[in-house]
């Protein structure tokens, strides 16, 4: 491998922002942000909106759309069932 072209691999802090998630893996990612781990270390922070604590696949519960799609809306607009 050449030096000095490849980015530098760490360990990272990833935060699920919609369950409040915390948890650690190596990656290339940087951030500016930082945590403290439950080891005393300090390693960067990037905030995540989906892992497999917020996911619906892992989790069990579908999220129901609130807007509704195009056959929805048709079918209330001429009350359709």
């Amino acid at each position: 491998m050449k030096a000095g072209i490849h980015p530098e691999y760490r360990k990272v802090v990833f935060l699920d922002t919609s369950s409040d998630f915390k948890f650690i893996a190596g990656s290339t990612q940087g951030s500016d942000e930082t945590i403290e781990w439950e080891d005393g270390n300090t390693y960067p922070l990037i905030r995540v909106e989906i892992s497999s604590a917020s996911h619906p696949f892992y989790t069990g519960k579908q999220k129901a759309d609130k807007a509704g799609g195009r056959v929805d809306r048709f079918k209330k607009k001429y009350n359709l069932s």
